[in-house]
């Protein structure tokens, strides 16, 4: 089944009444199992297994949050947050002196844009994991050598990933335990 389909399907899953579904994020957790997060109109939010069930994990509920906030956060910052304009600059760069490593900065790029899924996609840590390394050949292939500003950028998204855990906590639909 593709990943829309079941997107649909945990959709009509979550429906209640007065409260309709604005969204429905797919996030697979270290140990493969797909979580489903669902928001509401009113603001609230909850998280379904694979079967549409309910999922009343505290620590399931903040796993699946950190991973898809952190996997957003990733594709927005990934080659300096725009990697078509990046590229362009790179492919000019070539053209016009070609610097030294220019083509491996290309090459890296290239390998970056093709790490990036479009939507809907399953955010998971293997995915974060490879848009890491992509971002960091990169960054190497550009000259920085030194504090990877990936890594910087997802560093100073933590409390704002613990924040949106807590919220989501805290206006889910199932209490957590």
């Amino acid at each position: 089944m593709a990943l829309g389909d079941d997107l649909d399907r945990i959709a009509t899953a979550a429906a209640r009444e007065g409260d309709r579904v604005t969204g429905v994020l797919a996030t697979e957790l270290l140990g493969g199992d797909r979580v489903y997060l669902c928001s509401y109109e009113s603001g609230a939010w909850v998280a379904l297994d694979d079967a549409g069930a309910a999922i009343d994990s505290a620590r399931v509920v903040h796993d699946a949050v950190s991973i898809s906030a952190l996997v957003e956060v990733a594709e927005e910052t990934a080659g300096g947050g725009d990697l078509d304009a990046l590229r362009a600059r790179l492919a000019e760069l070539r053209e016009t002196e070609h610097p030294e490593g220019i083509e491996e900065a290309e090459k890296a790029a290239a390998a970056l844009a093709a790490t990036l899924r479009p939507q809907p996609r399953v955010a998971s840590t293997g995915y974060l994991d490879a848009l890491g390394t992509a971002s960091r050949r990169l960054e190497q292939a550009l000259g920085d050598e030194g504090g990877s500003p990936f890594a910087i950028a997802l560093q100073n998204a933590l409390p704002a990933v613990e924040e949106l855990a807590a919220e989501v906590a805290l206006r889910s639909t199932v209490p957590l335990t």
